[in-house]
């Protein structure tokens, strides 16, 4: 694949973080130990930590002129259609709107037909709200990221039962993992496999922001580089785990 990049879809957003030394009262004042700013979004992230781990990478999504801004537009099929996909050997989209993202897929799937296998595209989806029109994605992904939150929303209340109650839901041949915090994470492959790793918690949990889109991108990594499930989802539980140690996302890899 050379130096094709992995491209990343979706929000990217300013997060305020506001450290106090315990969780507030409702209707209490409580004093802010300190507060920083940082980029955040689930596909800003995930682009942030392939970067980290030296993958080729690159991020789509509406920015901002300035530091605060209001209602930015989701990535559209227009603006997608700019994009020259020979540049690419994997695309994730983070579940958002899903009709548009539902055709932009399918302009990949387009391009896929007319290529040899090993310049096809790897397509992978985030389905993390619990939003009706999200679940749409399923069927779309080769590499489907489905969270507890949405897992639990259908009535699962482990990863393993998720990935057998959505496995109906995916194409053929498709990849479905479900990351469950600190119980760890669990993946079925295209034959129906279960693989699952425990997590790797920091001696101190210190900021567990972006522990998910981490999770995401280490396992992205892995596959994109011609790993195997077992040690996409084992590499995936580690860096979340360091990121939980770690304020943002500076020293994940030491």
């Amino acid at each position: 694949m050379g130096d094709k990049k992995i491209l990343s879809i979706g929000l990217v957003c300013l997060d305020i973080i506001n450290v106090v030394d315990k969780y507030p009262e409702e209707d209490s004042d409580t004093r802010c130990l300190s507060q920083r700013w940082q980029r955040g979004g689930n596909a800003s992230n995930t682009c942030t930590v392939l970067s980290l781990l030296g993958a080729p990478c690159a991020f789509m999504g509406a920015l901002a002129p300035g530091p605060v801004a209001e209602n930015l537009p989701d990535v559209s099929i227009e603006d997608f259609s700019k994009v020259d996909l020979k540049q690419y050997k994997w695309i994730h989209w983070e579940g958002r709107n899903a009709e548009e993202q539902v055709k932009m897929i399918e302009r990949v799937r387009e391009y896929n037909s007319k290529q040899e296998e090993k310049n096809k595209i790897t397509i992978s989806v985030e389905i993390e709200k619990t939003r009706e029109p999200l679940y749409q994605l399923f069927p779309h992904g080769d590499v489907v990221f489905v969270s507890k939150d949405v897992a639990r929303h259908f009535g699962f209340d482990t990863a393993s039962a998720a990935l057998k109650g959505f496995s109906n839901r995916l194409r053929k041949g498709a990849t479905l993992i479900c990351a469950w915090a600190e119980k760890g994470a669990d993946a079925m492959g295209p034959d129906g496999t279960v693989f699952h790793s425990d997590a790797f918690p920091p001696e101190k949990l210190v900021d567990t922001l972006g522990a998910g889109d981490t999770f995401n991108a280490a396992v992205i990594y892995t596959l994109a580089n011609g790993g195997g499930l077992q040690p996409a989802l084992t590499f995936g539980c580690q860096i979340a785990g360091k990121k939980c140690g770690v304020h943002g996302y500076d020293g994940i890899l030491q």
